[in-house]
């Protein structure tokens, strides 16, 4: 008769798998500090890259504003064109106003708003001179005028 013995037990360090699993964590730490690092450079340089977008557009803004009349209410240009008709012809009147809260023309022909390039078409049976008066949030005025010839 054979006397059962004891299966012989392994010591953990001779275990392959303890070493594997030691390595693929080890791995995993490195993967993820990689990506990490990674993602925080990414965040920093889009911050920079929003930060400068917004000071060109700052700068592109105030070249902008500067270039369309700066803080100075004004009307920066009143025309016809043609600037003579014949009776039963159109004309169209435009405007250009900088910095105006509210804007009228006289005699009134149709709507009209602030704006930097609006144009309202004419046909008067006379010649006739159209004002235009814009105010600005201070309450002041500014007018100009352009004459229509009807021949």
């Amino acid at each position: 008769m054979d006397i059962p013995t004891k299966p012989e037990t392994k010591s953990a360090f001779k275990s392959p798998f303890l070493y594997s699993s030691i390595v693929l964590l080890g791995l995993l730490v490195y993967v993820a500090y990689i990506l990490y690092s990674r993602h925080k450079s990414t965040v920093e340089f889009e911050r920079r890259e929003q930060e400068q977008q917004l000071e060109k557009r700052r700068e592109d803004d105030k070249r902008a504003v500067e270039q369309l009349g700066g803080s100075e209410l004004a009307v920066r240009a009143l025309y016809v064109s043609p600037a003579i008709i014949h009776r039963g012809e159109s004309a169209q009147l435009c405007y250009d106003v900088t910095n105006a809260k509210t804007v009228a023309l006289d005699p009134p022909v149709g709507d009209v708003w602030p704006s930097h390039s609006r144009c309202l078409n004419l046909s008067p049976k006379s010649t006739t001179t159209y004002t235009l008066s814009i105010t600005d949030a201070q309450g002041n005025k500014v007018t100009k005028s352009v004459e229509l010839r009807v021949r």
